[in-house]
């Protein structure tokens, strides 16, 4: 006989709604967790300096799509950088990713505390009668909330207790700016600037004077289509660069693809990427169209390749069009800022890039740096310092600060300038005197700058504009300000520690032992001093690690993947998915606090939340 009766799940009663920056596409309206009783309810926390954030962003279209009467997600905006606590900012962001639910703005991280939030992206699921009854870390869950969500109609249906409706989603007015959020822009031969109008998901070509609409290439939408200008797609694109031959490669950021926009027939080809993101456990290198890449965000022609600022998974990655692949050039996936032989290097969120002869330049975003690749290959950091310190700081490289840089442009002098974008500043790094200076301030969100002649042309992202500056001879000077990273950092106690990377597979679902262990955990910190003992890789999510007393603050980098499949013995091809996520967790040692750390991958911390609520 089957039992019949819904499924018991761990309830927690959900704490409430709050954020001092209030409510956006709500129309003005504040909400309350019991104004959304009887709907299930997705909350997701984020903050728009990240791309994993960015990639459940585009996770919840679908299931927003598919469940339009039943869920209601709202974001909790939950700032990492200063910059991000500005609520004119977080409106910005909500428009340029083009979120279609509501949006609680908490500077203070609030209601992130009162959910005991860990990391960036966390998705927490609440049913009708207000009790939370699964949590998320990372990307690549939305498949398990979507089965939870069947579920919880169902049963709540059945019960009663289910609201059918339409949701809060208010959309703000559109805005008749000639470039909506332009992300890099590119001087072509004919004098004309190419910009990427990424909320619009179009390129625009310029007349010199970077006013003048001379022709818009893309339809605009969310799909991949090759074609004439008047019909290929784009989804929020980003880098340009020229190639030899006249043509420009374009990093389509949402369509994890390259694709080649030839400016003579105004036609555009995908040269790289399968339209699918990368995940773990994919094809590092291969044919281009038949490899999945991951949010690539600029592009640099250097040495005869390609090279790609792959965002989405910290690498950099190289296009040879002499034989139609595309490989890793550097970086190992993990989060940070790591120099050395290109495949033991660290980035995090790499965002710009710019080649000069023996350099080739990079905007390592989430660390607030400056860095560069040499002919070998090694990487070489010039300003920066890891993942939570920034601030707008001249002077010596070893001690000068940026805030969330998007863009890096080589100069004629051998310096670089450096698009500030959290900071709204341009900047200067000089590798002759090893000097940071300010070139000019006041702008919005500066995201990228390209040289015409004695004028250096920056895309004023959050003003929706290309401005044209004179380069100064001499540098502006500002008051230095330093910041770290608003999270607070959890209190543990030093020597033994015990990590807990809690997993449930989804119901229905079972680990993927097919092909060996279907777990794996990666533990590093910054300094390297504070683990005595625990660090390295292993497939085993919980770990014993050994703090050392004499370390009283640093990081615990956290890498855990766990591989799940449907549980039919029955079918030959269950469909399978990875779950993962990184982890960065700021700790202090102190006598006498908690020596149990535990991250929530999927499921619940039944250790925390106690037994069974009815």
């Amino acid at each position: 006989m089957t039992d019949s009766a819904p499924p018991r799940r761990p309830r927690v009663r959900a704490p409430e709604l709050t954020g001092k920056g209030g409510w956006l596409n709500t129309g003005g309206r504040a909400y309350t967790l019991s104004d959304l009783r009887g709907r299930i309810v997705v909350l997701d926390f984020w903050t728009f300096c990240c791309i994993n954030c960015l990639h459940v962003l585009d996770e919840l279209r679908e299931l927003e799509h598919r469940h339009p009467d039943t869920v209601v997600v709202i974001g909790v905006h939950s700032p990492k950088f200063a910059h991000e606590a500005e609520h004119a900012a977080v409106a910005d962001a909500v428009e340029r990713y083009g979120v279609a639910h509501p949006v609680l703005d908490d500077p203070e991280l609030a209601t992130w505390k009162q959910y005991a939030v860990r990391a960036w992206p966390t998705l927490v699921v609440v049913d009708p009668e207000g009790y939370v009854v699964a949590q998320h870390a990372g990307e690549g869950h939305v498949h398990a909330i979507e089965r939870l969500v069947t579920e919880l109609a169902a049963e709540h249906g059945a019960k009663g207790t289910l609201r059918r409706g339409d949701g809060p989603y208010v959309p703000p007015e559109p805005e008749p700016t000639t470039l909506r959020f332009p992300g890099k822009a590119l001087l072509l031969p004919s004098g004309n600037l190419l910009v990427s109008d990424t909320t619009r998901h179009q390129l625009v070509e310029l007349a010199a004077d970077g006013e003048t609409v001379v022709r818009r290439i893309g339809q605009g939408g969310r799909r991949l289509v090759d074609g004439p200008e008047d019909r290929a797609r784009f989804q929020e694109p980003q880098g340009l660069a020229l190639l030899p031959d006249g043509s420009v490669v374009v990093a389509d950021t949402v369509h994890h693809a390259l694709r080649r926009f030839d400016p003579g027939t105004g036609r555009t080809t995908t040269l790289a990427g399968t339209g699918r993101q990368w995940m773990q456990g994919a094809a590092t290198s291969g044919p281009a169209r038949e490899t999945d890449l991951s949010s690539p965000w600029d592009v640099a022609w250097w040495q005869g390749r390609v090279w790609i600022a792959m965002a989405g998974v910290h690498q950099l990655w190289t296009y040879d069009p002499e034989d139609g692949t595309v490989a890793v050039a550097a970086g190992t996936t993990n989060e940070g800022l790591v120099d050395g032989p290109a495949a033991e290097a660290w980035f995090a969120q790499p965002s710009g890039l710019a080649a000069t002869a023996d350099r080739l330049w990079l905007a390592d975003s989430e660390t607030s740096a400056l860095r560069w690749v040499d002919p070998d290959g090694a990487v070489h950091t010039a300003v920066g310092t890891g993942l939570f310190d920034f601030g707008h700081r001249d002077g010596a490289a070893g001690q000068a600060l940026f805030q969330h840089p998007l863009g890096v442009t080589a100069l004629p002098d051998g310096s670089v300038a450096v698009a500030d974008t959290y900071n709204h500043a341009l900047r200067r790094y000089d590798p002759a005197t090893g000097e940071v200076t300010t070139l000019a301030t006041d702008l919005r969100e500066p995201s990228d700058a390209v040289l015409v002649g004695e004028d250096i042309v920056v895309v004023e992202s959050a003003r929706h504009r290309l401005t044209r500056l004179r380069l100064p001879e001499e540098a502006v000077r500002v008051e230095s300000v330093a910041h770290r990273t608003r999270r607070a950092a959890t209190e543990v106690a030093p020597g033994r520690l015990l990590l807990d990377v809690v997993f449930q597979a989804p119901r229905g679902q079972k680990l993927d032992t097919r092909y060996g262990p279907s777990t794996r955990l990666l533990v590093s910190s910054t300094p390297p001093e504070l683990l005595l003992r625990g660090e390295g890789a292993g497939t085993g999510l919980s770990r014993e690690l050994e703090l050392d007393a004499a370390v009283r603050e640093g990081v615990l980098h956290i890498s855990a993947m766990a591989a799940s499949c449907d549980d039919d013995g029955e079918n030959e091809y269950p469909a399978c998915h990875v779950h993962q996520q990184d982890w960065g967790v700021p700790v202090r040692l102190t006598e006498g606090a908690t020596d149990r750390l535990p991250l929530v991958l999927a499921g619940m911390d039944e250790q925390e939340s106690g037994s069974q609520t009815p």
